[in-house]
């Protein structure tokens, strides 16, 4: 595998998704990551996609035609801020800012034009960074998300290419979207793991949440206890990605990639160092190749620590995905933490790994607790497998 065989989707645009400035879901995020890797020589005779806006009959796959029309008035400054509450809009979390209609299509098109590149184009993985929203639903924004590009591209590929699509979720908040989006279909397989909702949005995500209808079992959920650490979150995610691979066969692997259960990280409880960051895309990578001749879609996602997080553990997708993980040696080039520094609320990382985190005193419970929580969540899967 080369880098010539995956495609990158980044382009800037006149429609940023930008709540405001000092909102946590902020674009810098993608250039910080664009130009780290940048830096280290990782985007060279790459591939690059700029993305095209999704259609309205693309968005119409999962949302309602009112709240898409509710969308393009709130990105004009018409919409009414009762009737904007109905649809999720103008809250704190999910704000009305200018052009949000296009800038949301912008995001959506990215994440489709990824799944083109891999099922159309003949790429055997693309990465999209500004995808990963899996909160908003039919008729509603959530969450720092009003479009669900994540849903959207699962159903343009079922409807395009008929394709079996596994979902794997890292974010620490559940992708409770796009769960409930084919929560009754048995051709979308979606995996979670998150930190339990018992402390944090949106609440969902329970083990008991396995799908009804013809899409029972196809929903797989592992909440883990707040705290987790990296050797408890890698067991969890190796284990039931084999597991559901194995089981679901899927034509395509599309991963959400939040960076949000990072140490750092202000606004979850999960304890991971940027070591599980580069653990991640390795393993999904070498799984892709074994279960679906390569075909893997990789997307953005939370992540809230936009300095010293997301661009290195975003970096780490590419690279694993391109087979460059040499390019990351141990310090971060100069060059890039001397553009970023001025304009850093932090001071930025001057090595790929982290320092040494403080061991949280209840980690042998907690990884106890995890094995448990897999267990129960895969007990349904493994039953399968066994009457085949």
């Amino acid at each position: 595998m080369t880098k010539e065989r995956s495609a990158f989707i980044y382009g800037a645009d006149a429609y940023p998704y930008k709540f405001s400035d000092t909102h946590p879901f902020h674009p810098l995020r993608l250039q910080l990551t664009h130009s780290l890797l940048e830096s280290i020589g990782a985007l060279k005779g790459v591939d690059i996609i700029s993305p095209e806006r999704a259609t309205d009959e693309q968005l119409a796959y999962i949302h309602d035609t009112n709240f898409i029309e509710a969308v393009k008035e709130g990105g004009k400054g018409s919409l009414d801020t009762v009737k904007a509450q109905t649809f999720g809009l103008g809250t704190e979390d999910t704000p009305v800012f200018p052009h949000m209609h296009e800038a949301s299509s912008y995001l959506v098109g990215g994440t489709i034009a990824a799944c083109d590149a891999v099922l159309r184009d003949g790429y055997e993985h693309a990465f999209h960074l500004g995808g990963g929203l899996h909160h908003g639903f039919r008729g509603r924004a959530s969450g720092f998300c009003v479009y669900n590009d994540s849903s959207i591209a699962i159903e343009y590929m079922r409807r395009k290419y008929g394709a079996r699509v596994l979902y794997v979720d890292t974010d620490a908040h559940h992708g409770d979207g796009v769960q409930w989006a084919f929560y009754e279909d048995s051709d979308v397989c979606t995996l979670s793991i998150h930190e339990t909702g018992r402390y944090l949005f949106p609440g969902t995500g329970h083990v008991t949440e396995k799908g009804s209808g013809e899409g029972y079992g196809y929903s797989i959920n592992i909440p883990l206890d707040a705290f987790t650490e990296d050797d408890s979150f890698l067991y969890a995610y190796r284990k039931a990605l084999k597991e559901a691979v194995t089981f679901f066969r899927p034509d395509i692997i599309l991963t959400q990639n939040g960076a949000d259960a990072h140490y750092y990280d202000p606004l979850s409880h999960l304890h991971l160092s940027i070591q599980s960051f580069r653990e991640i895309p390795t393993i999904v990578h070498e799984l892709a190749h074994e279960y679906c001749d390569g075909r893997w879609v990789a997307i953005g996602g939370g992540g809230y620590d936009k300095w010293r997080v997301v661009p290195r553990a975003w970096s780490y997708i590419w690279l694993a995905m391109t087979d460059q993980l040499h390019l990351a040696k141990e310090r971060i080039p100069a060059s890039w933490l001397q553009q970023w520094q001025k304009e850093a609320a932090e001071i930025l990382p001057a090595t790929w790994s982290d320092p040494s985190f403080p061991v949280i005193p209840r980690k042998t419970e907690i990884t106890e607790k995890n094995r448990l929580t897999v267990d129960k969540a895969l007990y349904h899967i493994r039953r399968e497998q066994e009457k085949k």
